[in-house]
């Protein structure tokens, strides 16, 4: 699926195409998707419609280009956060504490964009999305293999993913948190089959 038209080449299109989508996220986080449209998006960024199509060829494709930025923008909180963790802290707690509370800004509009981008995007895409939670949750346990490691960022990533997309409060409930950690760690304290 194509997302952006034509590439912006220089600093000043660069400008417009962020200036379009952080349109867009606003748009999504104000109204949710029914006041979602290429019209809305074109005026509250301040840019004819035309413009908005010389780098979005349509609807569909802004919302993908949203959803990928949304989650690269979620990626930097999540390691913002994991940066300015307590010593104190486990990394399994901060690693899960740093995804949802990436989540605290713009709740609608991530939870929009990133059900699109589930829906949407290349598998190999969503794929390349755990490999730094894989990596840090290796480093927690020597004999995580591969597979393992595979199982525990799909299953954490599973329950975090509902709790987003099903828009509930469980983001906010510090219980939740502990459940998901509580998950992480019978996991890894489990014994493999032999």
């Amino acid at each position: 699926m194509e997302m952006l038209r034509k590439p912006p080449l220089q600093d000043r299109a660069q400008v417009t195409v962020d200036t379009i989508l952080e349109a867009a996220a606003q748009l999504l986080e104000l109204r949710g998707e029914v006041g979602f449209n290429t019209n809305a998006v074109a005026e509250r960024a301040g840019v004819s419609i035309g413009t908005l199509y010389r780098y979005f060829p349509d609807k569909q494709a802004l919302m993908l280009a949203l959803a990928d930025r949304e989650s690269h923008l979620h990626g930097e909180e999540i390691q913002r956060l994991l940066a300015a963790r307590p010593a104190d802290m486990a990394l399994d707690r901060a690693l899960i504490r740093a995804f949802i509370g990436a989540f605290a800004g713009r709740r609608q509009a991530r939870r929009i964009a990133m059900a699109h981008w589930f829906a949407h995007a290349p598998p190999e895409a969503l794929a390349g999305r755990y490999t730094a939670l894989a990596r840090a949750l290796c480093t927690l346990d020597e004999g995580l293999t591969p597979l393992r490691a595979f199982v525990l960022t799909r299953s954490l990533h599973g329950v975090l993913r509902a709790a987003v997309l099903e828009d509930g409060d469980l983001l906010t409930d510090p219980a939740f948190e502990d459940e998901v950690v509580r998950l992480s760690r019978a996991y890894l304290a489990a014994a493999p089959s032999p």
